[in-house]
């Protein structure tokens, strides 16, 4: 379950590669950190529900920090970590602490550096990628105590860390977009590359608990059969209708249950947050 919380916050949407062309990803915008919905400092903290039978339990939560920095060997660049860990209670029956770290360049939002440490359970697994300006990656990958895995990947330009992507997703313009529109893009994870691709479904007031009445756009993800998620269900995530283009909530059935991930504060933020309407 907290897979798919950390999947949902960082916006890896599907592996529906059907819809997927590399070649048609949404242009990011090339500029500045000025030129971006987001800013030094930015804090999103989430948390995970769970329901089953009708009794709901907070099981879980979340957190995305971003940092801005300026070395002499990078250049201006932001470093975002995600965390997600379950509530003290619930490790009793299945621990997690999942770590994910990115640093991107803010000049075109590619990302050169990749850090990935889950406890899921029983379950380790480490991950480090170095991105190339000819867009290979260099993927180091250990499972359990498993000797590491040395991989070289072909990506492409819309090839994107699942942290990386999350920031680049919000820069994606869809203010003038009809419902049906498919937003195409592709992330790397572990020693593989994966086409994606995520639906837009519309405008919608949304209430979301503890923070209030939003105006949203609402996106459909695609999902994968498999022990957690119901292959024929699909993810909806709901974005904050302002220039922040924050998460702000998601529900997805899965084969036991629903899972319902919730904003409970933003800090920091670029600009007002005039999608709340109460």
């Amino acid at each position: 379950m907290i897979r798919a919380f950390i999947i949902s916050i960082s916006l890896v949407l599907s592996l529906s590669s059907a819809f997927a062309q590399r070649a048609d990803c949404p242009p990011a915008r090339v500029g500045t950190a000025a030129d971006l919905p987001y800013k030094d400092g930015e804090v999103l903290k989430y948390s995970l529900s769970y329901n089953w039978g009708g009794v709901i339990s907070d099981v879980a939560e979340g957190s995305a920090r971003l940092r801005f920095s300026n070395s002499e060997a990078a250049g201006e660049h932001f470093h975002a970590i995600v965390e997600g860990k379950t509530h003290k209670f619930y490790d009793l029956f299945f621990k997690v602490r999942d770590y994910y770290e990115s640093k991107f360049y803010t000049k075109n939002l590619r990302p050169f550096y990749f850090h990935r440490n889950v406890q899921e359970g029983k379950y380790r697994m480490r991950n480090n990628f170095t991105f190339f300006p000819d867009n290979r990656i260099r993927s180091i990958t250990q499972r359990y105590d498993d000797p590491q895995k040395d991989t070289l990947l072909t990506g492409s330009p819309c090839t994107y860390d699942i942290v990386t992507m999350f920031y680049y997703a919000r820069t994606i313009d869809f203010s003038s977009d009809s419902p049906g529109k498919l937003y195409p893009v592709s992330f790397v994870i572990d020693d593989d590359i994966f086409d994606i691709s995520f639906r837009y479904l519309g405008r919608e007031e949304k209430r979301i608990h503890g923070m209030g009445t939003f105006r949203t756009a609402k996106f459909a993800v695609k999902l994968i059969a498999g022990t957690v998620f119901r292959g024929d269900k699909e993810m909806i995530i709901w974005i904050s209708d302002d220039e922040n283009k924050i998460p702000l909530g998601f529900e997805v059935e899965i084969i036991i249950g629903r899972l319902f991930g919730t904003l409970k504060s933003a800090e920091n933020l670029k600009y007002p947050m005039i999608s709340k309407i109460k």
